[in-house]
Order: C-alpha cells, then structure tokens, then sequence
C-alpha cells in the first residue's frame, strides 16, 4: 500500500468516525470514547445510552462497490468483543452492552450512513 492511499485510509476513517459521533448524538448517545485501545486492540467509539453501554465500529469508504459493513468478519467482532470487556472491567461496569456497527459509503458526492443495532452478538474463542 502506497503512502498516499494509507493517508487517504487514515483521513477517511477519521472523518467516519466524526460523523459516526454526529450522527450517534443526534440519536441521543453520549460518546464516552474515541479510539480506545486495549492491546492490539482498538474500539473506535464506545458509547451510552440510558445505562446501556455501545460498542461501535466504524466503517467508511468511497464509492464502494461492496458494503462498508461487509468488513466486519469474525475476528474484527472477536477483537472487539476483547477490547469491550478490557474497558468493561477496568471501568468496573456491570450495565447491559451492545455492539453495533456505522457504515458510511462517500459516494458522487453524497454520505450514506447506515447504523447496525445490535449488529453482532459475539463469541470468544481461544
């Protein structure tokens, strides 16, 4: 990957992730956190609402010909699943959680953002 297309990447999955949390708090969620990370791992926002704690991925791309969402596989949900319980228990929280998902597709111009409730339900594995 050359340079250019990693900065590209970089600047394109942040002005996700600002969005992402425009969009969340106009639906009433507080943002907790931005790019936690635990380990290896990274959470790009966790959030509140009411005592429910969110976990969010955060997936943009433009023009897409594939879904944003798409690229939530299995081991990106285990990560996740990691690095929620690292905040979980280093924040002694105890309340419900839920991992959803932002799919942002930048495409002719326009902003589609679509948001997953409760977008995966995961499983640890060793």
């Amino acid at each position: 990957m050359e340079q250019n297309e990693k900065t590209h990447n970089l600047e394109t999955g942040r002005l996700g992730e600002d969005l992402a949390c425009q969009f969340l708090e106009r639906q009433g969620y507080q943002i907790m956190a931005k790019n936690y990370v635990a380990g290896k791992v990274e959470i790009d926002l966790v959030c509140k609402k009411n005592k429910l704690w969110i976990f969010v991925e955060v997936k943009s791309r433009f023009n897409a010909l594939v879904q944003p969402e798409m690229a939530v596989d299995f081991a990106k949900q285990r990560n996740m699943a990691r690095g929620a319980s690292s905040y979980l228990h280093k924040n002694n929280i105890t309340d419900p959680i839920r991992f959803d998902i932002i799919a942002i597709n930048f495409f002719n111009g326009k902003v589609d953002i679509a948001h997953f409730e409760d977008a995966f339900y995961p499983v640890f594995y060793k």
